[in-house]
């Protein structure tokens, strides 16, 4: 998962939370919506066939033009309306052969993947010798040129944090990294995969390149041989290590969002948009970034179809391609700058238990977020004392001026497995996921209905 930095920066600076608040009274549908929504089995039908039937689902591929229509298919048997793929062309990039071992002077294999958007070695690999870097900001300060006929390691580590914020800071690793190395004059770059676990699986990711600066061969080491690779590093002795990627860009393609609703009955009451991203990086299966996202968001929408009519429109995104650049949320704010949107949210930061939520609400509906925190006390979920910030998918949709809310999950767990083969089914804890669509159902059952008028919000920066 491609995380909103904004997102997780925000969460960091908010760590506090209001002290607790007087109980509002609430309508008695929403106490029923929520503690029903306890014994979802919608959620974990979603999540298990999409990561049983089709799988990984990398931007671009067939296996997420297959996944769009399996989201159709599944979302139309649920009683969805107006269920339908809204298509736009994806630059793609794919990954080829990728392998690296130490060459001298402690010989060993390497496990590795390749960040998106490398660049490729020759065919027959590069071998080359190392440079070591602590730091991100160590590789900053290397003097321009020294890299040229080298091989740059950053070793930064990542701790886990219950907000996520760590992956803001350490991650510019990744997703910079690669860049800086390159106008160093690198010939390619390793990293200590952006992850809290100390296992064998590397952590994939994107990475970008500046315009004008030409991409360079760049993986991501396991966080295991990354700390043994740092070992050899600091015995002294000169390490060589030899590397092969061949991944290649193979042009346009098309992708597309898959768009369903749960009509309201006043048009002029706005939107709830919700959802999360289908596609996924390509070593597990996809279940915690981000088939459990997407489950639980429709899960939740589908108690509210089940329970009647409302006042607003809730519509589900299962957004084509958050990973590589957000494109799905950029080509969803772009077919749809015409509509009147209250709100947007996502669910993409795993399964694990919602413990906080936050808002970003007009003056006129603050009364919202205390009838929130009464329908989601019962169920362990805090206020915040933060701004919402949404995520990678509605972001462009928020930064139209659209109210949002967060309902922030619990991280601890989320970067051991994010982006790696273990991101797989058996990583969600099925009540954990029932508490999600719990929270998930809570706040569309005050919003949706809520008498207040969710109008445009101060846009955050």
């Amino acid at each position: 998962m491609a995380r909103n930095i904004a997102l997780l920066a925000a969460l960091a600076a908010s760590a506090l939370t209001f002290p607790a608040t007087a109980q509002v009274a609430l309508d008695p549908t929403v106490d029923k919506l929520r503690d029903a929504a306890l014994s979802d089995k919608v959620a974990w039908n979603i999540v298990e066939g999409l990561t049983t039937e089709i799988g990984p689902r990398p931007d671009g591929s067939r296996q997420q033009a297959r996944a769009r229509d399996w989201g159709v298919a599944r979302l139309k048997a649920l009683g969805f309306k107006n269920v339908h793929i809204e298509t736009y062309q994806l630059d793609t990039w794919e990954r080829g052969l990728e392998s690296g071992e130490v060459v001298s002077p402690y010989s060993q294999p390497l496990r590795l993947t390749a960040l998106g958007n490398s660049g490729a070695t020759p065919a027959d690999g590069l071998t080359l010798p190392v440079v070591f870097f602590p730091s991100l900001d160590d590789l900053r300060a290397a003097p321009d040129g020294s890299l040229k006929g080298k091989i740059a390691f950053v070793s930064n580590t990542m701790q886990a944090t219950m907000d996520g914020s760590s992956y803001g800071s350490q991650g510019q690793a990744r997703r910079a990294g690669p860049n800086i190395a390159a106008k160093k004059g690198a010939s390619a770059i390793v990293i200590r995969s952006i992850g809290t676990d100390h296992g064998r699986g590397p952590h994939a990711g994107v990475t970008n390149f500046e315009a004008g600066v030409a991409p360079i061969p760049a993986a991501a080491l396991s966080v295991a041989d990354a700390a043994n690779l740092e070992r050899m590093v600091k015995l002294g002795k000169p390490v060589t290590l030899h590397l092969l990627l061949t991944p290649k860009r193979v042009g346009m393609r098309e992708s597309g969002n898959v768009v369903a609703d749960v009509p309201g009955t006043d048009p002029s009451a706005g939107i709830v948009l919700i959802g999360g991203h289908l596609d996924s990086w390509d070593l597990g299966t996809g279940a915690i970034d981000d088939g459990a996202g997407i489950a639980i968001t429709t899960a939740a929408a589908k108690l509210m179809m089940d329970a009647g009519k409302h006042r607003r429109t809730i519509r589900v995104v299962w957004f084509g391609d958050e990973e590589t650049g957000g494109f799905g949320g950029i080509a969803y704010a772009k077919a749809h700058a015409g509509e009147r949107h209250a709100l947007a949210s996502e669910s993409d930061f795993g399964a694990d238990r919602v413990w906080r939520f936050q808002t970003n609400l007009p003056d006129s509906a603050k009364p919202i977020a205390d009838r929130l925190a009464s329908a989601l006390d019962p169920i362990g979920v805090i206020r915040g004392a933060g701004l919402a910030n949404g995520g990678s998918d509605v972001e462009p949709t928020l930064a139209t001026g659209v109210a949002g809310i967060d309902l922030n999950q619990n991280g601890l767990r989320y970067f051991d497995w994010h982006h790696t083969p273990e991101d797989t089914l058996d990583r969600i804890d099925p009540d954990q996921l029932r508490q999600n669509v719990a929270a998930w159902t809570a706040m569309l059952a005050v919003i949706a209905d809520a008498p207040e008028e969710l109008g445009p919000v101060t846009i955050r920066k």
